[in-house]
Parts: C-alpha cells; structure tokens; sequence
C-alpha cells in the first residue's frame, strides 16, 4: 500500500502573512513613534491617549483602505489576464496547445512527451493548465482583496494596542522607556514569528524591525523633545 507523502510548505500563507506582519509591525512602531513623541514634549496622559487611539483608528482604517486598494487592483490583472487566455484557448486552440507543449519541454521534458502531456492536460483543465504555466496564476487562488484589508486593520490595531496601553498605565517618569522597550520587545517577538511561519532565519528579520523601530522612536523622541523645549 503506497503511503501518502505530506510536506508543509509555506507559499499558501504568503497573501494574509504578508498583510499581518506589515498591518502589526506598522501599528507597533508607528503609534509607539507618536505617544513617545507626544510624551517627549511634557503632554499630559489625556493628550498621549487621545493622540494614541487617533493614530489607532486612524492607522486602521488607513491600512484596510490601502490593502484593499492594491489587493483589488492586483486581482482585476489577474482576472484580466485570466480572461484574455480564455478567449485565446476558445479562438486558437491548436496555437494555445503548442504554447503549453513549448512550455512544458522548457522544464526538461521530449518534445514528444510534453504534446502528449500538454494535449492531456488540456483535455482535462486547459485553462488551468496555461494560468500556472504561462501566467503563474491559480485560478482558485486569485488575491484577496477583502481578506487583505480585514487582516491589515485587526493587526495593526493589535500591535497599535501595546505601545498604547504602555504609555497610558506608566508613572510619567519611566512612560518613554518602558513604552519603547515594550514596543522593541514586541517587534522582535513579531519579527521572530514570521520568519518562524514563513519558514525563513529569524536573526535578520528580528534585526530588520527592531532596528527600524529604533530609528523611528529615537527620531520622534528627539523632535517632542525638541518642541516641547521651544514651546516652553
């Protein structure tokens, strides 16, 4: 009795990981750069939250509108371009059938085995065939825009939660530096975890956002800083 053979592969998850780490990491760094900024200028705890939630709700709906946007605009190719071949498999068959054999012998098979190959599957699903070889699509697995959008807003909603709830429930002596180390700290879990599901090394993509993190939270800092001196 022959035994199944099971690989986990990770290409499936691409679509909603891409989304997620991005709508996450953008939400961490983002509204942990704004409240440490607004703190640095000596604002009191009303003003931080209230800057927090809007650079929340606000980086949300901003990230949904812009997934869906691209996502949508990506599928409408792809439907275009699914359409267009349907037409060319209904109007030049034979032409379409050679294309298909020409592709197949390109990956190493005879010339007399990729037409015997190419005539069966097209027999069986002509327009699938020539989407994964000639186009690199599958047509049951077209993006999506609405997931896309759904999974940007929820992540960064969940990683814009931290930073803020950091902020609001420290004394205001140690809110900067326990809302940053807070925040690094999360990127480098979330950097860890996706390389982790995407099945990558976790050192460079935990370095990559940390670092980036960095950067932004010093650079906001160093401008509240700046302002709040100027204003007093």
């Amino acid at each position: 009795m022959a035994t199944r053979h099971r690989e986990r592969h990770r290409i499936g998850v691409g679509g909603w990981l891409r989304a997620a780490v991005l709508g996450a990491n953008d939400g961490v760094v983002s509204t942990a750069s704004l409240v440490i900024g607004i703190a640095a200028a000596d604002a009191s705890r009303g003003m931080i939250v209230t800057a927090g939630l809007a650079g929340l709700v606000g980086g949300s709906l901003s990230m949904a509108v812009g997934e869906f946007v691209s996502v949508s605009s990506q599928r409408d190719v792809e439907q275009a371009d699914l359409d267009r071949e349907r037409t060319e498999l209904s109007e030049e068959p034979e032409r379409e059938l050679e294309e298909l054999a020409g592709l197949l012998a390109q990956k190493g098979m005879s010339v007399e085995t990729s037409r015997k190959a190419a005539r069966e599957i097209t027999e069986h699903d002509a327009l699938r065939a020539h989407a994964i070889e000639e186009l690199g699509i599958r047509p049951d697995d077209l993006a999506r825009p609405t997931q896309a959008a759904a999974v940007s807003a929820l992540a960064f909603a969940a990683g814009a939660t931290l930073p803020l709830l950091a902020i609001a429930l420290s004394a205001p002596p140690l809110r900067v530096g326990l809302t940053a180390t807070a925040s690094l700290l999360a990127l480098a879990l979330l950097g860890r975890w996706s390389a982790q599901l995407g099945g990558a090394p976790s050192g460079r993509a935990v370095l990559r956002v940390v670092v980036g993190g960095v950067i932004a939270m010093g650079l906001t800092a160093l401008i509240g800083r700046l302002f709040g001196a100027a204003v007093g």
